[in-house]
């Protein structure tokens, strides 16, 4: 088998002896090039690279979940065609790595390799099901790229911490779980729309759900973690279904109080509810529009302010080696 190793050298949780032992366990098992990243953007670069080759049977992304972030979007940048393209294969190296734990993969990256031979020696993959979003037609964001998610996408306030975690990374901080927690408690309190939304969900041949605070798409759950703890926006997201949508109409200290504990005591049998939650389950297709410009996540990947954003769940879209 002939593969790509992508490697983030500023992955959090893995150190440039243990790459070195990940890098030469995999190179015994397979004819692997391995390639270190230089710049944002670049592991999306080589995904595409890869995906235009007829040399690669394999790309595999040593990384968080940005990191598999681009290589998707890489690999999937003429659309997707699971059977003509490369595989994917992921070794977590970020400090959540929502979209390997999702999949079943040991959160350590010694283990996960091992479990990445092993499924490669047994020929276990599988095609799951991925999120896309684009530019509405008719609105200002029309022009914006389209875009894939593994896992998680967000418009609203989970998108506005994700924009003050990211700057503080910037200002090298590293991203640990209490530093995501304090930028939500500062998001919360600057947050100038909590008790009447701006986002209105329209979707074919239904009403649309209106004045909306916080909105979630899920391609699968859990929708991440804290620390080893999992939590279930939309306990039912499946990589085999479309996508879930988790939507809150309010978010007063009370309703900020009831939900959050409801997150945090979530399971895959129930997540949060009540009268200012809205749930929808395996949807094709719907759009996100605001009356106002909202910052905008997917993968935890902050990609600015929109005012509108289209998602389609696509089934079948990426193999994935597990």
């Amino acid at each position: 088998m002939r593969a790509l190793l992508v490697v983030n050298p500023a992955a959090t949780t893995t150190s440039a002896r243990t790459r070195d032992v990940l890098i030469h366990a995999l190179a015994s098992e397979m004819k692997l090039e391995a390639v270190t990243t230089e710049y944002r953007g670049h592991a999306r670069d080589l995904g595409r690279q890869a995906a235009e080759s007829a040399d690669v049977d394999l790309i595999v992304a040593l990384g968080g979940d940005g990191t598999v972030n681009e290589v998707v979007n890489g690999l999937l940048h003429a659309g997707p065609d699971p059977e003509r393209l490369p595989g994917l294969a992921v070794v977590p190296g970020g400090s959540t790595n929502v979209f390997a734990r999702a999949l079943g993969l040991p959160n350590d990256a010694v283990e996960a390799t091992g479990a990445l031979l092993d499924a490669l020696r047994e020929g276990r993959e599988r095609t799951v099901g991925l999120g896309l979003t684009s530019g509405t037609p008719g609105t200002d964001d029309e022009a914006v790229p389209s875009r894939w998610f593994t896992f998680n996408a967000g418009l609203g306030f989970d998108a506005g911490v994700v924009g003050r975690v990211e700057q503080h990374r910037e200002r090298g901080r590293k991203s640990t779980h209490a530093l995501y927690v304090r930028q939500a408690l500062r998001q919360f309190f600057g947050e100038t729309h909590r008790r009447h939304g701006t986002i209105t969900l329209e979707r074919p041949d239904a009403e649309p759900v209106t004045d909306l605070v916080l909105s979630i798409v899920s391609n699968t759950s859990p929708w991440t973690f804290l620390g080893n703890h999992p939590m279930y926006a939309s306990p039912k997201a499946s990589f085999d279904k479309g996508l879930d949508v988790l939507g809150l109409s309010r978010m007063t200290t009370t309703a900020v109080a009831r939900y959050g504990t409801q997150l945090l005591t979530s399971s895959p049998e129930r997540g949060p509810h009540g009268k200012h939650a809205v749930s929808l389950h395996d949807q094709d297709q719907f759009t996100l529009h605001s009356k106002v410009p909202l910052p905008l996540q997917m993968d935890g990947d902050h990609l600015g302010l929109r005012t509108s954003v289209t998602f389609t769940g696509v089934r079948r879209a990426l193999r994935v080696i597990v």
